[in-house]
């Protein structure tokens, strides 16, 4: 490139220099010819230089550029040479590597070979020795027979009967143990929330009968209430449904209905008779209608009071007005309505002990006992029949249910059913709350004593606290201790299966062995 330069600038000024020898030439003199000759002269002579100078600088360049060509082809090919160098080094490392790990290899399949070859042997050992203790057992066990004179389902038997009184020890202690554990937990709570609702609920107890005894002035009345041939007698049973009894109690006549509001309005009605003087036939029955739309004006406005004390305000008026009937209606001596409305006060403690509803709670609580109100006319047990009314005007489902639960007609399902049964038996349970006939307390005495006498290995069973505790006296031999604990949880469990009581009942199993000699 350089050397291409100079020959162009030689070139230039060679055809300058002719160029301005012509042009003296042409222009004149011989001197000035001279001088242009000499000065063409002058410019080839320094062309030629010039051009000298270029070839030179030229191979120069040339030379330069070949050196520094071979320079850059010695370095790549010494970088080349390190690469291969290094990859060859790479490839050896790998390649002793992979000699690493097939000798390692070989060496593990080895190890499994003898391994394996041992486990034969193992094996092998194993078989014989099975064998030979198979072999042992069998004289073992001929020789067992030999000596205890049992054949091996006789052994068998003998060695299931232990292990089923093992298993029965064992089953009580589980029992025992659990009982305990959750007793321990639920008992504590249980016990807090029922305390506290009993301590916060005080109600008064009022106990009633089915018959009612009317006060009379004078034993002369009751020839006047009996009337002429007994015309005013038959007249107020006619009219009133119920039945008037009339001895030789001075000053005293009884009425008798299993209907409590229809009762009540006969006593009203016979009162007002014998306050008024006039005992007639058309007068007792104007006295009967009048004391009727009183009872009935009473019954609504106990039911609106008993509503109003709960604090529930949207009671449908044929429900205000059946729970105004339980004002007369009376349960093993109890009467209903206030049970009622101690139910529904405990039932809201409870809840609010437990974070839920309390209003929910004390509506259901109230209207538990709706059925017997009713249940003299409808067949079928008092909580249905209370459910069946409940849920005709218009009460919740969770209502309806806690009502048809409360006796276990159905399973309970929620907490609120729960609640209910709990506040029942509270209530039910309160000293003096009930009370019932000589004739079913010892219908209930001998119904306790019957399941638990029904068991294997009991002797004889007594009834002790009026039916609040139960006394099993049981045969030493047969009833173990262990087997004495699971025999009151059976029985426990029976009684409440099978019977309807107040309270609860305690079941004490009683095992007493007695070694009796004389001495002489």
């Amino acid at each position: 490139m350089d050397m291409a330069i100079v020959v162009i600038v030689g070139i230039v000024c060679l055809a300058v220099g002719v160029g301005v020898a012509y042009a003296i030439l042409a222009g004149g003199s011989d001197s000035k010819v001279k001088a242009a000759n000499q000065q063409l002269e002058d410019a080839r002579g320094e062309a030629e230089r010039i051009v000298a100078e270029g070839r030179k600088q030229a191979e120069t360049s040339q030379k330069e550029a070949v050196l520094e060509a071979k320079e850059q082809i010695l370095q790549l090919k010494a970088t080349s040479e390190a690469e291969e160098k290094k990859r060859k080094a790479e490839i050896q490392g790998m390649e002793n590597r992979v000699m690493q790990r097939e000798e390692s290899l070989d060496r593990r399949n080895d190890a499994l070979d003898r391994r394996e070859h041992q486990l034969s042997s193992l094996q092998g050992q194993l078989d014989r020795r099975k064998n030979d203790l198979d072999e042992m057992v069998q004289k073992q066990s001929s020789e067992l027979e030999r000596i205890a004179a049992l054949t091996k389902d006789e052994a068998h038997d003998e060695l299931i009967a232990r292990v089923r009184a093992e298993s029965v020890r064992e089953e009580a202690q589980i029992l025992r143990e659990s009982e305990q554990s959750v007793r321990a937990k639920a008992d504590k709570t249980a016990r807090e929330i029922i305390s506290t609702a009993i301590q916060r609920c005080a109600a008064d107890q009022a106990g009633e009968i089915t018959v009612t005894s009317v006060h009379i002035p004078s034993d002369d009345l009751k020839g006047r209430i009996i009337g002429r041939e007994g015309r005013n007698i038959r007249t107020f049973e006619q009219v009133s449904g119920v039945s008037l009894v009339i001895d030789d109690t001075p000053e005293t006549v009884v009425l008798s209905s299993f209907d409590p509001v229809r009762r009540e309005t006969a006593r009203v009605a016979l009162e007002n008779l014998i306050a008024d003087g006039r005992i007639h036939p058309a007068r007792i029955e104007e006295m009967y209608k009048k004391a009727e739309t009183l009872v009935n004006e009473r019954v609504r406005e106990a039911g609106e009071q008993a509503a109003y004390d709960c604090g529930i305000h949207d009671l449908h008026p044929e429900l205000v007005r059946t729970l105004g009937a339980l004002r007369y209606r009376t349960s093993f001596g109890q009467n209903v309505l206030q049970h009622s409305i101690q139910v529904s006060e405990l039932c809201g403690i409870m809840a609010s002990e437990l974070g839920m509803d309390p209003a929910q709670a004390k509506r259901a609580g109230l209207l538990h006992d709706l059925g017997k109100a009713i249940d003299h006319e409808v067949e079928g047990p008092h909580a249905v029949i209370g459910a069946d009314l409940a849920r005709r005007y218009g009460e919740r489902p969770e209502i309806v249910h806690a009502i048809e639960a409360h006796h276990a007609d159905v399973e309970p399902e929620t907490v609120l059913d729960v609640l209910v049964q709990a506040g029942d038996a509270i209530s039910a349970a309160r000293p003096g709350a009930r009370r019932e006939s000589a004739e079913t307390y010892i219908k209930r005495l001998e119904k306790l004593e019957e399941i638990s006498n029904a068991h294997e290995g009991v002797e004889r069973t007594y009834a002790m606290q009026a039916g609040r505790e139960l006394h099993v006296m049981v045969e030493p031999e047969k009833i173990s201790d262990s087997q004495a604990v699971v025999l009151a949880h059976d029985i426990a469990k029976q009684i409440e299966d099978e019977m309807e009581y107040p309270g609860q009942v305690r079941v004490v199993v009683i095992r007493e062995s007695r070694a009796v000699d004389v001495a002489k």
